[in-house]
């Protein structure tokens, strides 16, 4: 007698629209034939559909438009879907906006991940249901020149984004040891290439070399950055969401330490033989301006401990990922 179909396990895929949320969805359904995905998503300014053309017709693929701060539509996701698995993209991200307008962090990043922990907790009876958090390093605060963060580093956020992250995190942490909620958590350091919102900084460098503006880079270009490839990252969390241990926090970077001015002389370099000016250099147009307030000096991440269990790195080289990024914001220009 034949075997029936294997029943597909649904997950729900939150801020699925935005940088990392839709490079994963399609790396995620290609690796995981077994899952449909739902993804609910707010679609902020830092949200497109755009960005998810290439499964919107996918047989296993829902998209919602919705907030995670909407209880009643986040139950009724549950219920319909009989959601299986979260994986918790869904944040305002923009630090220099935190600090503008900290409300809206306040209330996605901990109302929301708190009401979807509530929703898991009383739908989810047993524990192969798994709730991933993910996060970013700048929980941790800032690094001197020297050091790097471990998932034994000290909370010490500087900015309201941080800060609103730093308690979601938080209040996932509580959900594992107080209800014994299968989660984990991963933090990560900066992602670059496709897909990323405008505001960024390297997409803010390639659009302003383009259109002829002053690229902006903030005080001195001294603040140092760990820069990973999000293709690596999504392969990091699909390893996490499936193997990782229950309650533990696995920290993901690239091993790519570079400060904002060297960023911006590579991407000019880059334009440079891509899209050569008639007159001058694209790095003639990098201005320096007022800093950031709280700007952390440095990030950098130790990302042995998923390596050494999970047998997860990088693979991206810098430079080429780097030159990959910036073609696909010219090729996005081009059909604009």
């Amino acid at each position: 007698m034949p075997e029936s179909p294997k029943e597909k396990q649904s997950i729900l895929i939150t801020g699925g629209a935005g940088f990392i949320g839709s490079n994963f969805i399609p790396f995620f359904l290609d690796k995981n034939p077994d899952y449909t995905v739902v993804n609910l998503d707010k679609l902020t300014y830092a949200g497109s559909l755009d960005n998810l053309k290439e499964v919107e017709a996918h047989p296993r693929y829902t998209f919602i438009h919705g907030d995670i701060c909407d209880f009643d539509l986040t139950k009724n996701i549950f219920i319909q879907h009989n959601i299986s698995g979260v994986i918790n993209f869904a944040a305002e991200s923009h630090v220099d906006n935190s600090i503008s307008s900290p409300n809206e962090f306040v209330k996605t990043n901990i109302e929301g991940t708190f009401n979807l922990l509530e929703i898991a907790r009383h739908f989810w009876t047993g524990s192969n249901n798994r709730f991933h958090q993910i996060s970013t390093d700048e929980v941790y605060g800032s690094l001197g020149s020297e050091g790097y963060f471990t998932e034994n580093s000290k909370y010490q956020p500087n900015s309201p984004y941080s800060a609103t992250k730093a308690s979601s995190d938080f209040l996932v942490r509580s959900y594992y040891h107080t209800y014994g909620m299968n989660v984990v958590t991963s933090n990560c350091s900066n992602n670059y290439g496709p897909k990323q919102h405008d505001e960024k900084l390297i997409p803010t460098i390639i659009r302003s070399a383009v259109n002829g503006n002053k690229i902006p880079i903030y005080g001195n270009g001294k603040n140092v950055r760990d820069w990973l490839f999000v293709k690596d990252h999504c392969e990091g969390i699909n390893l996490i969401f499936h193997r990782g241990k229950v309650g533990e926090t696995y920290l993901l970077g690239g091993n790519n330490e570079y400060d904002n001015l060297t960023i911006a002389l590579k991407v000019c370099d880059i334009l440079d033989v891509k899209l050569p000016k008639s007159n001058g250099n694209y790095k003639d147009q990098i201005k320096f301006v007022e800093n950031r307030l709280g700007h952390d000096f440095r990030y950098a991440i130790d990302a042995s401990k998923i390596s050494n269990t999970l047998g997860w790195k990088a693979k991206q080289n810098f430079d080429t990922g780097l030159e990959k990024t910036v073609q696909w914001y010219l090729d996005k220009y081009q059909q604009a």
